[in-house]
């Protein structure tokens, strides 16, 4: 179950959300990714995180739900539920929702040196999808100076870096493509355009 966190440092409610999303990332069950944006840099305290292409993919969300605003703290749950991010009671129920939904989608990931191969396949046809690589850093710790959080030392967890398309992928035929392994950690997630459901995910540490 992917859960995503758009986030800011510069955002005072974000810390429990940032803290809710630690406590998921620890969960073998749950693949939890925080997207730092851009939309609060301006108050005092620029994200050293924060990436535009993060701010775009929350706006595509909100545009695909037929929302009109973005905020922080906010989690997107299996690429459909939309929760603000410091209810961690809401969030949880949402997770366990869709935890009892198997898409027949599967991806499997073999490191091989330098290399990392990727290999997605369909129990059953889907539709078209999207097949996305997805880098993060696994833990930083942040001394907040200036801004709303000015004074306090945050723990993030699973900071996303990049979040780029390997293939659009119909679902027909395996899809199996090669990828630079890299140092950081990684995950391929399969998601229906729009952004839609997040179909698979699978990880590397």
């Amino acid at each position: 179950m992917v859960v995503e966190l758009f986030t800011s440092q510069g955002c005072s409610s974000c810390p429990p959300a940032d803290e809710t999303l630690r406590e998921l990332a620890r969960r073998d069950d749950v693949l939890a990714l925080a997207l730092h944006v851009d939309y609060w840099d301006y108050i005092g305290w620029a994200d050293a995180f924060a990436d535009p292409a993060f701010t775009r993919r929350q706006k595509s969300y909100a545009l695909a739900a037929g929302e009109t605003m973005i905020y922080t703290p906010q989690m997107i749950v299996g690429g459909v539920d939309h929760v603000i991010g410091n209810r961690p009671v809401e969030v949880y129920d949402r997770i366990m929702t869709h935890a009892a939904h198997d898409s027949g989608i599967r991806v499997q990931l073999e490191p091989a040196g330098d290399s990392l191969a990727v290999r997605v396949t369909a129990e059953r046809d889907r539709g078209p999808m999207v097949v996305q690589l997805v880098r993060y850093d696994a833990e930083q710790v942040v001394d907040i100076e200036r801004g709303e959080n000015a004074g306090h030392t945050i723990h993030y967890a699973n900071i996303v870096t990049s979040w780029e398309v390997i293939s659009e992928w119909d679902g027909a035929a395996p899809l199996e493509t090669v990828v630079e392994r890299g140092e950081s950690p990684l995950a391929v997630i399969v998601q229906a355009p729009g952004p839609g459901p997040i179909l698979a995910a699978a990880q590397l540490d």
